[in-house]
Formats: structure tokens, sequence, C-alpha cells
């Protein structure tokens, strides 16, 4: 193979080359000489180089032979070499970083950058829910002095311990992590940013930025390799963020030719109905039901969450699934809106969503004045406490479904349309 000569494309992160050696003929600086490789391969306009790649070139590019794995970030036509490895390095890969900066849990997924490999992943809850659980409790809490500050630092310090610990889960360091990518709702990537969401919540509505773009990561304070860069998703506006245009681009919706629509759900229901032709979006309040903490037994999806129930029509007894198969300790929204369906064709709620006790029988209680449903009694839970849901509980999940019907509703018919006409539906979010 020629020296002056690209190897075969790995991926479109990843790629070997072959550097031509300095010559008393050719004796042009080594960025430069691997920037003239790297142009005719890439067909790429500009190609920068992180400076502390530059730092180790020299030494590197000799101590390998000229031969080297890059790894980049492309803008367009426009490429970032963030780091570089000698090709017998094939222990450690190139990795990527996926991360869902959630409002009330913050989801991770390690990719191999050369293979597009899931390497490792990994949720946590947001460390900022001991300030509130939601976003606009957040938002106030930064009129408060130092309090912007506070946000911050947990959620970069919350971010930090578990890039660190899933990287030890598959034997890599954090310094193995070259590209980073982050989606949020606006207010959350605002306090990702440490920048001021205030102007967010008060009329005209307005966010500091809509499109962080590209950003260094030790400049936002994350222990990851020194050259490796964060990509932030663009926001819309204060109620339509980054998460969002994710979603969008993952299922593909704005390449379709029929229409379909996207449903983010959470506190806040976020939605988008198109195709490639159009989008519209819609956002608002769905109310609590679906994110846990609602119902005595509401949480988080995570192992051990009831996710699905059936309820046999003629005995009544209930058939009860959790995530990984583990002894059931409390209720996701998933697992909420499939009891309450199969509660109402077992005849155990009316059409109000009102617990019938003559239906129920022994599987009724009266706690603190309120009907209480045993989903799972003591001794099959994981608590060793029956597992229950309320009256209280239904009443909230029938006023949210009633907001989430409504926003549908709204938004179809703007377009001449009614839910019944949609042939795909994508629903996102952690219930």
């Amino acid at each position: 193979m020629n020296r002056a000569e690209t190897n075969t494309k790995i991926s479109r992160w990843v790629k070997t080359v072959s550097v031509p050696p300095p010559t008393l003929q050719n004796n042009t600086a080594d960025a430069d000489r691997l920037i003239a490789i790297l142009k005719r391969q890439l067909k790429a306009d500009t190609i920068d180089i992180d400076p502390f790649v530059l730092k180790r070139l020299p030494n590197c590019l000799r101590n390998w032979d000229y031969h080297l794995r890059c790894v980049f970030f492309r803008d367009k036509k426009r490429w970032l070499l963030t780091g570089i490895k000698s090709i017998q390095n094939q222990e450690a890969p190139f990795a990527g970083l996926a991360v869902d900066l959630g409002t009330s849990r913050i989801a991770l997924r390690l990719l191999n950058l050369a293979t597009a490999e899931v390497i490792a992943e990994s949720s946590f809850d947001n460390p900022q829910m001991v300030i509130g659980p939601d976003i606009l409790a957040r938002i106030h809490f930064t009129d408060q002095n130092g309090g912007l500050e506070k946000l911050n630092k947990l959620i970069k310090n919350g971010l930090n311990q578990m890039i660190e610990k899933l990287c030890l889960s598959c034997n890599l360091k954090p310094e193995n992590v070259y590209l980073i990518s982050l989606a949020g709702n606006t207010a959350m990537t605002h306090l990702f940013l440490g920048l001021n969401p205030h102007w967010m919540i008060r009329e005209p509505y307005i966010p500091v930025v809509n499109r962080p773009g590209l950003v260094k990561a030790k400049d936002l304070g994350l222990r990851v390799n020194p050259g490796a860069r964060v990509f932030i998703f663009p926001n819309i506006g204060s109620y339509f963020g980054g998460d969002l245009i994710a979603g969008i681009l993952f299922s593909g919706m704005n390449k379709m030719k029929h229409t379909a629509i996207l449903v983010d759900v959470g506190t806040n229901a976020e939605i988008v109905l198109g195709n490639k032709n159009w989008l519209i979006g819609c956002a608002g309040a769905a109310g609590p039901a679906l994110e846990g903490g609602v119902s005595r037994m509401g949480m988080m999806a995570g192992p051990g969450i009831i996710d699905q129930i059936r309820i046999d029509p003629n005995t009544r007894d209930f058939t009860i699934h959790t995530i990984d198969n583990k002894l059931p300790k409390g209720i996701c929204g998933s697992g909420v809106i499939d009891l309450a369906a199969h509660l109402f064709r077992s005849g155990m709620i009316d059409i109000r969503g009102k617990l019938i006790p003559d239906r129920c029988k022994d599987k009724i209680k009266n706690i603190a004045g309120n009907l209480h449903l045993v989903v799972v009694p003591a001794k099959k839970s994981s608590t060793g406490s029956d597992l229950t849901i309320s009256q209280t509980d239904l009443d909230s999940l029938i006023r949210s479904k009633a907001a989430m019907y409504t926003i549908l509703e709204t938004i179809t018919s703007t377009v001449g349309m009614s839910p019944g006409d949609l042939s795909t539906f994508f629903v996102a979010g952690t219930f």
C-alpha cells in the first residue's frame, strides 16, 4: 500500500490513515501532511485538529511508524480530529456516549464508534430532583443566590460519577470517550450548560440559546478524554427541546410519506405530528400520573417495577410482569395504564374509574378513609408490604388521560385529522 494513501474506511467516525514521513523534499509540518491526506480521503473542505492531539502528534507518528487511527466529529464538510491511536491498539476502542438528559431520569449508552456496537448502558435518577421534582421548581430555584450553580454542579457530578461507573463496568476508562451527544428539554439543557433559564417561563418565554452546538467536554466539566467534544441537540424554543429533535430523527418521521405522530410522555406531554413535507408540534400539561411517585407504589421504570398486568375477567386473578422479572416493588406508568384497562374490562372499576367494592371483594381495603385495591399482597412483594393503588391514584390517572386525549385531539384537528387516521404512533418516555 502506498504510504500516502489511506486504508479502508472503518466508519464515519473512525478512519485509519498512513501519513508520509517527512523528507528533505517534503518537509511540511506533521499536521499539514496529516490534514492533506485526510482532506483527500474525506473530501473535506476543512479539517481541524484538537490542540491536545497536536501535542501528541509528533511522537505518536514516529512511534507508530506513521500509521494511526483517527476519530472525528463531522459537521457538514468540516471535520474535527479529536483523538488518535496506534493501529496496533485494538484493546480499548474509541468510545462515544449518548446521553438522554431527562428531568426525572438520565440514561447513558456507551458505543464503539468504529462498529456502532453498544458496549454498555445504564440510567440513574436525576440528582436535581432533591431540589424539585419538576422543571418549574428548579427554574425558580435558580433565582436564589447560588441556585443555578448548585443545579449545574449536581448534574455534572452525577454524570461524571455514572460515566466512570459505566466505563469501569466494561473495562474502559473515561479517557476512552471521545464523542458525546446530549439531548434534553430546553430547561435541562440550560441547567447543564449553566445558563440562566429565568426568562423561559416569563412572557415572551425566551431561552438563552437554541443551538448550543459543539462544546469541549472539559469546558463543561466532564471528565472524559481531554480532546472530547459534546454535541448538544438544538432546541426549537422554550417548550420544545433537543430531546424532541432527537426523537424525530430517531423515528424517521421527518422522512415518511405518510403522517405519523410522536408523543413524549411526561409531566408535560410533547407531541409532534407530520411527515417529510411538514411537522407541527404541541406541548401541554398531562399531569404526573405516569411518572411515578403519585401512587404509593408508583415508581419510574426499572428492575422490579411492574410494567404489565393481566386480570382474568372470570376469576379476577392478577398476572404480574416486572422488569427483569424481579420481585415487584412498585409500578410504573405503563403498568398503571395496563392495570386501569384490565380493571375496567373485568368490571372492577366503572367508566368513571371508580372502584366497585362488590367486584373487587377481598382485594379492597380502606386505608385512612380512602379505598385501596391490593395489586400485589405483602407476601409476594419485595417490600414485605401490600402494593396498592388507591381511588385517588385512579382519579389522577383519569385526569392525565383526559389531558393527553385533549392534546391529541387538538393537534390532529388542527390539520383536519383525527387520532384514528394515524397509522404510525411513536411513544417516548420512561413511564
